[in-house]
């Protein structure tokens, strides 16, 4: 099969290919650059198992970065493990093809334990003192202690959070190259992660991105002038667009107030109960699953949030069938936003009982996605000398909270999700050849993929 790399841009739509991203600007001519129409949910881990199954949700059951599991009556997001991926990969569909197949899996989602040949994704340490430290985790085992030996640690609080830079794209990028360069792999997935914080931060604000944007198409441009010299065919593309955004939709207050939310009261904050809950939304960027404890009081959370501005859809069964998401894991709603506005996973009603986890960046207790957590609070003009007195508490070996993230869903300017968007914000492909198709559906990537392999 022909060497193959994929790279991943996140947030690149065909809007910010221009002036400040000359090297992507240059590498369009005589290219081809084909929209593609973003899946519902339009996020990471959905878009990503459409790529490479050649499913539909409904299919793979990736029905969003996180959902409600139904038999433990908890919110799981950001789980790892790629059993969760109801359907046949391509690596895994190429080696019946060709046993001397090989695919190197940089930092694509659902990593851990897949049949990938080498995979290298997040992977924190917990120790029990309640610190969390930065690190990786890869297959072969070796390969960690490879790479963190050549590279240096993984930049964990520089992939996610109020740090978040084109430090830990840089690193991914490195270490598919030390990847590609030691074991030359068929198929190589590459994650760059980058553009996805500035513009969730800012939107398309090019006075505020063009920084972020010079940096990413740098990275780009070394990543392929190395696959070009490995002669690889090269597929550039994202799994979504980020559009502006100026209107956050608390769901979960919404359902509050309307009675179906339990909470739980622990010392001076509120839990939500979800099991509890005769119905309650998880929140993940622009679409919302609603699950349903209390059957009656299904119709009734339909029409309100039918009513609610911002809401462009609230789709029943039938509604997820029409957009491939009738999945066990989907809400018994799954609701979807309009262009300019996003779900926030709050639930309380009055910010002194927000819950302790809520100003820190806990990507794993929070029932629902929160990209608030990419910013310090702005009110607190002491927030920096806050945050560096935590950091040596924890330096010291002391217990320590991180909490400098606001409780102002406002401050976020970008989202994604929805496939209600205009077609400037379209995730996109860029291939050496024109493909047939005027616009790709998520499914079709896997086939554009599997020709540029054959």
């Amino acid at each position: 099969m022909q060497k193959t790399v994929v790279i991943d841009i996140v947030g690149l739509s065909a809007n910010l290919i221009g002036e400040h991203t000359p090297f992507l600007k240059g590498y369009l001519q005589g290219r081809h650059l084909t929209p593609i129409k973003p899946v519902l949910p339009a996020v990471t881990t959905t878009s990503q198992s459409c790529y490479v199954t050649g499913k539909w949700p409904s299919d793979h059951g990736i029905v969003g970065n996180g959902w409600y599991d139904r038999e433990d009556s908890e919110v799981k997001f950001w789980k790892q493990s790629n059993k969760l991926v109801q359907a046949e990969k391509i690596w895994d569909a190429a080696r019946k093809q060709d046993p001397t197949f090989t695919c190197s899996k940089m930092f694509w989602w659902y990593n851990m334990y897949s049949t990938a040949d080498y995979s290298v994704t997040p992977r924190p340490q917990y120790h029990a003192d309640g610190v969390k430290a930065p690190d990786c985790y890869a297959y072969p085992p070796s390969l960690r202690d490879e790479l963190q030996q050549e590279l240096g640690q993984f930049p964990l609080f520089n992939f996610w959070g109020p740090n978040a830079n084109i430090k830990s794209s840089k690193w991914i990028a490195d270490a598919s190259v030390w990847v590609d360069k030691k074991y030359d792999p068929t198929l190589t997935l590459i994650y760059l992660p980058h553009l996805d914080y500035c513009l969730q931060k800012f939107g398309d604000d090019f006075s505020k991105i063009h920084k972020e944007l010079g940096e990413v198409d740098e990275l780009v441009a070394g990543l392929v002038r190395h696959y070009e010299t490995k002669n690889a065919r090269i597929i550039l593309l994202s799994e979504y667009g980020i559009n502006p955004v100026n209107h956050p939709i608390h769901i979960n207050r919404i359902l509050r107030e309307e009675g179906t939310i339990a909470v739980r009261t622990e010392r001076w904050y509120e839990l939500l109960d979800a099991g509890a809950s005769q119905a309650f939304a998880t929140a993940d960027h622009q679409i919302a699953h609603v699950y349903i404890n209390e059957p009656s009081v299904k119709e009734r959370v339909k029409k309100r949030l039918e009513q609610e501005p911002g809401i462009a859809l609230v789709l029943d069964e039938e509604g997820k069938r029409a957009h491939h998401i009738d999945h066990d894991r989907a809400g018994d709603l799954v609701v979807v936003a309009e262009a300019d506005s996003w779900f926030t996973y709050y639930y309380w009603l009055d910010d002194a009982k927000a819950p302790d986890y809520a100003k820190l960046v806990d990507i794993h207790r929070k029932p629902g996605y929160d990209p608030v957590e990419m910013f310090m609070d702005p009110k607190n003009p002491l927030i920096k000398l806050r945050a560096g007195y935590k950091l040596g508490r924890k330096l010291m070996g002391f217990r320590y909270l991180m909490d400098v993230i606001p409780l102002d869903a406002t401050l976020v300017k970008g989202s994604h999700g929805s496939p209600l968007v205009p077609r400037q914000y379209y995730p996109i492909c860029i291939t050496d050849q024109p493909l047939p198709q005027s616009e790709l559906e998520a499914t079709e990537v896997y086939d554009v993929i599997w020709k540029h392999l054959q």
